[in-house]
Parts: structure tokens; C-alpha cells; sequence
């Protein structure tokens, strides 16, 4: 093994490489597939979680939460100069040099560490190039690069020639426009409103199964309102992968998210939140995350809690099996109420369900809308055009 200083070189004799990064802190694991005027040919050569093969890279999951690029260079096109590895930090607002070093290793396809590069000087960056994987001479080398971008995301793409959409707008709603058999409404005629769900209380001997756009008031039998709930998820394991669901709750007060309860933020400040810790994997029985809260305990300023889930590697709903959020009551243990997610969406994130305070009672509606991202603070964002 040996170490490798920027703008060190090394020779590659194994075929198959795997770049793995080790950082502190929540990033993306990317790769640039570039010619030799340092650009890439088109959207196939940006390997990222929500398209995680191109040619020749592949972005699997790693031991940790970080991804890993396996390289196959006898698979890599003839016009391909370079496969950059690229680190990315998940928050914006962050930069590198708020963190101990990332260190990018390559390993062979047995493990065998062949180099490691410590990517040290890094100070207002949020982005990185941390090494790249290059042809010369028909020969194989590893190059340790540790390029910084202080403009983040759009400067590196800038600077190799291709647009991403990380996290698209909301999509704006299309002008409806009357059928042409049909005559046109005079412009006074008024639009009928459409009736509102009606609201149910919950029943531990009639549990509910939630259906988009669904209100239930949060009472138990009798009209006692609920205190102390839960929320569960569970999924199942992937078939040849690993799938990693988060559960979270958003903390809303006047329509700004205040707070995020999830993996990496196990408890409200207040306590009246808290996080069972956070599942990997979907294995065991039952529910993999649950979230309980006291509704009691939440403070007067927050009057709105939304529940979402989101795909921590970024596989879309379609590849996960039997998924379901929950409601329970936490004193008896009784479901009240369950969310399928059954519906075939190709997104990474959905808000299931949102919890209003009104005139001193909760009331609960079922959302079910889904949409791009792949951790709670940007749930947080998209969740808005829901609320």
C-alpha cells in the first residue's frame, strides 16, 4: 500500500478497482467520466446515486454510508481519459474545512488496499475531485488530485460540461384546458369546491388504513385524545443490494421547519421527540425505525409535524419491498392506522403523512406525495409544496 500526495501518480495492474472514501460527515460518492479534454460526452458519464451505472462505474453501497465507484477499466469506452472520483457534502451550507481530512483508498476486487490519499488543505470547499482513475498508454494509473470548489456543485459541473437536476423544482401545474366536444363555461360560472375528506377517529378495534388525502382526528374510543404515539417504518431487504430507508419527523412552526428529528438527530430539544436509532438494512421482523412522540410534551409553537421516508442510497421506491408507515398508540400498543407503500414511484422520498395542531386538538391528514431527495434536510425542502 502506498500513500499518495497531490498530483502523485501510481501504476493500476488489477482490472477491477474500487475507490472507497472515508469521511466524518454526511456526502455523495460520485464519478465524472471524462475525455481527454477533461469533459464528459454526455449524461451517461455522470455516475451518481439516482443513476448509479455508467459505463464501465458502478456506485454500490459501502461498508458505511458512503457509497463506493467499482471500475472496470476493460469496460470503459476507448474515448474516456479519466474517471474522476467526486466527494460532495450533503449540506450546502457546510464545507470541508469544518471536518477532519476525507481519505479516498483504492482497493482491488479482493480488498487489497493499493493506496490511500489523505485530501488535507481543504478549507471553504463543498465539493471535491478527490482522485481520478486515468489511461495512459494503454496503461492504468491512479492520480491523486484534490481539486476544492468554493462555488459547490454548479462550478464542477461547469467545469466539466454537464447539468444535473440534484433536486428538481416543484413541477408547476399545467393550464387545464376544456375538451373540445365540450362547450366552454361562461367566465361568471362558478367552479364547485370539492367537498372535504371527512374526518374519523381513530379505534383500536377498527384500525384505518390511510388513503391519500385522508383525515383522522386523534382520539382514542370514547373521544379521549391520544397523548403519546408512535410512528413505525418497516421494509424489507433488498434482493441483491442494500436498501436504506430513514423515518423522520419534520418539526414545523408559522410554515419554516424549526427542527428535524431523524438518524442523525435522535431527540427534539425538547425531548418530546425521539428516534429509535437508525436501521441500515430493513432485516428483523416488524417495524425497522420508529419515531415516538408525546404529543403532550410538544411545545405551543409547533403546530404542524410532517412524516417522511427517504432513500439514504438512492434507489427509488420501486426497488423496495412490502414498505409501510404506521400509527400506534404507545400506552396500549394498539395500530390505529397504516400507511402502504404501494404505490410503484420512481422517487427516493415521500412525505407520508403531516399532524396539525387546530383549536388545541391534533388531527392527522395522509399525504402519500413523492418527490427527489435523499436525506431529511432535503425532504424538508420539497416537503413544503405539500404542506
Amino acid at each position: 500500500m502506498s500513500a499518495l500526495i497531490k498530483g502523485q501518480n501510481g501504476p493500476l495492474t488489477s482490472p477491477e478497482i474500487i475507490v472507497d472514501v472515508e469521511f466524518a460527515a454526511l456526502a455523495d460518492v460520485s464519478a465524472l467520466l471524462v475525455t481527454d479534454q477533461a469533459v464528459v460526452r454526455n449524461d451517461a458519464d455522470f455516475v451518481f446515486y439516482n443513476q448509479p451505472s455508467g459505463p464501465g462505474v458502478d456506485l454500490r453501497p459501502g461498508p458505511g454510508r458512503l457509497g463506493r465507484l467499482h471500475i472496470s477499466t476493460g469496460r470503459i469506452p476507448a474515448e474516456i481519459a479519466a474517471v474522476r472520483t467526486v466527494l460532495t457534502l450533503d449540506d450546502a451550507g457546510l464545507t470541508f474545512g469544518g471536518f477532519p481530512a476525507p481519505t479516498a483508498r483504492l482497493l482491488d476486487q479482493n480488498g487489497t488496499e493499493l493506496y490511500s490519499f489523505a485530501i488535507d488543505g481543504l478549507s471553504s470547499e463543498s465539493v471535491v475531485v478527490a482522485v481520478e482513475v486515468y489511461r495512459r498508454n494503454r496503461e492504468w494509473k491512479v492520480r491523486a488530485i484534490g481539486q476544492g470548489y468554493a462555488g459547490g456543485f454548479a462550478e464542477l459541473v461547469r467545469d466539466h460540461g454537464v447539468s444535473v437536476d440534484d433536486e428538481p423544482a416543484p413541477p408547476q401545474p399545467m393550464p387545464s384546458q376544456p375538451a373540445p366536444s365540450q362547450p366552454m363555461s361562461p367566465p361568471d360560472a362558478p367552479t364547485p369546491a370539492a367537498p372535504p375528506a371527512p374526518e374519523i377517529s381513530l379505534s383500536k378495534a377498527r384500525p384505518v388504513n390511510l388513503t391519500k388525502g385522508q383525515r383522522v382526528v386523534l382520539r382514542k374510543d370514547g373521544g379521549v385524545p391520544l397523548t403519546d404515539i408512535t410512528m413505525g417504518l418497516g421494509w424489507d431487504p433488498a434482493r441483491g443490494g442494500r436498501i436504506d430507508l430513514d423515518a423522520s419527523v419534520l418539526m414545523y412552526s408559522g410554515g419554516e421547519c424549526v427542527e428535524i428529528v431523524c438518524f442523525y438527530h435522535l431527540r427534539s430539544q425538547d425531548g418530546s421527540i425521539v428516534h429509535s436509532g437508525d436501521n441500515l438494512t430493513g432485516r428483523g421482523d416488524g417495524d425497522d425505525e420508529t419515531i415516538s412522540l408525546a404529543l403532550q410534551r410538544i411545545p405551543p409553537h409547533i403546530d404542524r409535524l410532517g412524516f417522511t421516508v427517504t432513500s439514504f442510497m438512492g434507489q427509488s421506491f420501486k426497488s423496495v419491498r412490502n414498505a409501510y408507515c404506521r400509527l400506534v398508540d404507545s400506552t396500549t400498543g394498539a395500530e390505529l392506522a397504516r400507511y402502504t407503500l404501494n404505490e410503484k414511484v420512481p422517487y427516493t422520498a415521500m412525505l407520508m403523512a403531516v399532524i396539525d395542531r387546530q383549536n388545541g386538538e391534533w388531527k392527522l391528514r395522509a399525504v402519500g406525495e413523492g418527490f427527489r431527495a435523499r436525506t431529511p434536510k432535503k425532504a424538508a425542502k420539497q416537503a413544503r409544496q405539500f404542506l
